[in-house]
C-alpha cells in the first residue's frame, strides 16, 4: 500500500473496491454482533469500540441481553484493530473475527460463538454507505459486513447460561474521526418468518469541514437472496421520521421502494456507551432496544415483494444529552457510562 493511499485511508475514506474490513486508524473503529433466537425470544449483542488516544490505544466494550435485561460494559486500557481483515482484540476481555466472538467481561458475562454460514455483503464497490465511503474525514461511516449466519456457542448473563446455537446472527462495523455524530438512528431486525430475511439501516448528521447534512441508508437482504441499498440522496433518498418510541423510514430509487415502522417503549431501552477517545472513558450516549417491533415493506417496481414483522428488532436512538436526559429520568447520575432497561 502506498503512502497516499494510507494517508487516505487514515482520513476514515475508501477508494471504491477498497478493504472496508480493515482497520483505518481513525479515532474510532466499532465493532457489532447481534445474535437472535427466534425460537426463545433470546437476543445477544456484543460490542467492541477500538479507541486511539495520544498516548495509545484502548476499548469499549459490552455485553447486553433480553429479556433478562442484561448489561456489562467497560473501558478496558487496551485494543487493537486488524489491519488487514476483519479483527477487533482487547487483552483476554475481547477477541472478535470473521467467524468467533468471544466476551470475558466477568465470571457472569461471558460470550463464546462461533458463526458459520456466513452471507456476506455481496456488492464489491461501495459499503453500507455507498459514495460517501469515499469522501474523507467524515465523522462516522457504516457498512454491514455480516447480513447472516448460523451461531454455535453459549453466553453466560449474570446467573444464567444460554444456548445460542442455531440463532442468527447479524454484524457490523462503524468508523469515524471523532467516534459517534452528535444525534444518530439505526436499526435491525432477523426473527422474521424467512431465515434469509434481514434489514438495517443507520442515519444522523454527518460532517467533513463545512460539510453537513443529514443521511439515512437501509439495506434489505430478502428471502431470495437479493440485497439491495438505498440512501443516495439523489439517485435512492430515505427519508427517516424519529422520535423516543418510533422510528419511521421511506426509501425509494428507480427499482425499489421501501417502508419500514418501528416501535419500541422507551423504558425498555439499554442505555449503552460511546468513547471520548481523547479522554479515554466512556460515556452514556446510545439508547438501544434490543427487541421491538419493525414491519417492512419492499416494492420493486410498485410491485410487493416481501413484507413482514419481526418482534425482535434492535431499534436506536443516540445522542449523549439525550442519553442523560434517560438517565436522569431513571433516578441514575448523568455522567453514567450505561444502564439496564426499566421495563
Amino acid at each position: 500500500m502506498s503512502w497516499l493511499l494510507r494517508a487516505y485511508r487514515a482520513t476514515g475514506a475508501d477508494l471504491p473496491f477498497g478493504n472496508l474490513l480493515a482497520t483505518h486508524g481513525v479515532a474510532m473503529e466499532g465493532y457489532f454482533w447481534r445474535f437472535t433466537q427466534p425460537a426463545t425470544g433470546q437476543v445477544v449483542i456484543a460490542l467492541a469500540g477500538i479507541n486511539r488516544a495520544t498516548d495509545g490505544q484502548w476499548s469499549t466494550l459490552g455485553l447486553a441481553a433480553h429479556p433478562n435485561r442484561f448489561l456489562r460494559t467497560d473501558a478496558y486500557p487496551e485494543g487493537h484493530a486488524e489491519s488487514a481483515g476483519l479483527g477487533a482484540f482487547a487483552g483476554r476481555a475481547f477477541r472478535g473475527t470473521a467467524d468467533r466472538v468471544q466476551v470475558d467481561l466477568g465470571p457472569d458475562a461471558r460470550l463464546d460463538v462461533r458463526v458459520t454460514d456466513r452471507v456476506g455483503w455481496p456488492h464489491r464497490r461501495f459499503g453500507g454507505s455507498s459514495v460517501f465511503q469515499s469522501v474523507p474525514a467524515l465523522n462516522q461511516y457504516w457498512h454491514p459486513w455480516l447480513l447472516g449466519g448460523r451461531a454455535e456457542g453459549t453466553a453466560v448473563l449474570g446467573d444464567t447460561e444460554i444456548d445460542l446455537s442455531g440463532a442468527q446472527v447479524y454484524a457490523e462495523k462503524n468508523w469515524g474521526k471523532g467516534g459517534f455524530p452528535d444525534s444518530w438512528w439505526w436499526g435491525q431486525a432477523q426473527g422474521f418468518a424467512d431465515r434469509q430475511a434481514c434489514v438495517a439501516f443507520a442515519g444522523g448528521e454527518i460532517s467533513a469541514g463545512p460539510l453537513r447534512t443529514e443521511v439515512t441508508a437501509v439495506v434489505a437482504a430478502l428471502p431470495d437472496g437479493t440485497v439491495f441499498r438505498l440512501g443516495n440522496p439523489v439517485t435512492s433518498p430515505v427519508r427517516a421520521h424519529v422520535t423516543e418510541d418510533r422510528w419511521s423510514l421511506r426509501g425509494r430509487s428507480r427499482t425499489w421502494s421501501v417502508e419500514i415502522e418501528g416501535t419500541s417503549p422507551l423504558g425498555s431501552a439499554h442505555v449503552l456507551p460511546v468513547p471520548l477517545p481523547e479522554e479515554r472513558r466512556n460515556i452514556a450516549g446510545a439508547l438501544e432496544h434490543l427487541a421491538g417491533s419493525m414491519s417492512v415493506t419492499v416494492r420493486r417496481r410498485g410491485r410487493l415483494v416481501w413484507a413482514d414483522e419481526s418482534p425482535l428488532a434492535a431499534l436506536e436512538h443516540g445522542g449523549i444529552e439525550r442519553a442523560r436526559e434517560e438517565l436522569r429520568r431513571r433516578g441514575a447520575a448523568p455522567d453514567a457510562t450505561s444502564a439496564p432497561p426499566l421495563s
